[in-house]
């Protein structure tokens, strides 16, 4: 496969952002078994008929994607859920926002992988449209052998821009970029500390 879950998200994510909203929430989680991710928005939503083509791959609206011959997104999604072992499901309501969740069995050989998640992140947060993006992320495994960390945070895209002006700017692209990796790493340190102070005991 030439695809991570890591596109997965953004594209369902890029959905959100494209459907009025004036927030969007990405919420990821994962552990040593599975990964499992929800898109939240207050858009504009779906009543049933619209949900019902919005599963269909060979429907598109021709507004949002107008270079988009075939609306590849919630389909995709849905191919490759089934093709893995994972679940997935989709609530929308008209004029309230759609939530749409998505879970994978990490141990399936036809999972994709994760790919780069503070590059999907920084990718997610620079998506035009609503008044603010929030994105949480947590990873939970048993044992932290191997370098494999347990991490948890969440960005406001409206306080990158109270801290860094505007996120269009090379400086701020770069220090955006570095803020996002050093979540992971600091959340690895501190983890790793608790660790020593453990064997210590």
């Amino acid at each position: 496969m030439h695809f991570t879950l890591c596109d997965l998200v953004t594209d369902i994510t890029q959905n959100a952002v494209e459907s009025g909203a004036d927030l969007v929430e990405l919420d990821i989680r994962e552990t040593e078994k599975e990964f499992r991710f929800t898109v939240r928005d207050n858009g504009k939503g779906m009543d049933q008929d619209e949900i019902e083509r919005a599963k269909d791959p060979f429907i598109t609206d021709g507004i949002k994607h107008p270079h988009r011959k075939v609306g590849l997104g919630i389909p995709f999604l849905i191919q490759t859920v089934l093709q893995s072992g994972g679940g997935w499901d989709l609530q929308s309501q008209k004029n309230r926002g759609t939530t749409i969740c998505a879970w994978f069995d990490m141990s399936n050989v036809d999972t994709p992988p994760v790919g780069e998640l503070p590059g999907m992140f920084r990718t997610v947060l620079l998506f035009a449209g609503p008044a603010d993006i929030l994105v949480r992320r947590s990873r939970e495994h048993s044992s932290t052998e191997y370098g494999v960390r347990n991490v948890h945070y969440e960005v406001c895209k409206s306080e990158l821009l109270n801290v860094l002006g505007d996120l269009e700017d090379a400086g701020s692209l770069i220090l955006m970029d570095q803020y996002l990796r050093s979540l992971e790493e600091d959340d690895a340190e501190a983890d790793e500390s608790r660790k020593d102070g453990e064997d210590e005991e």
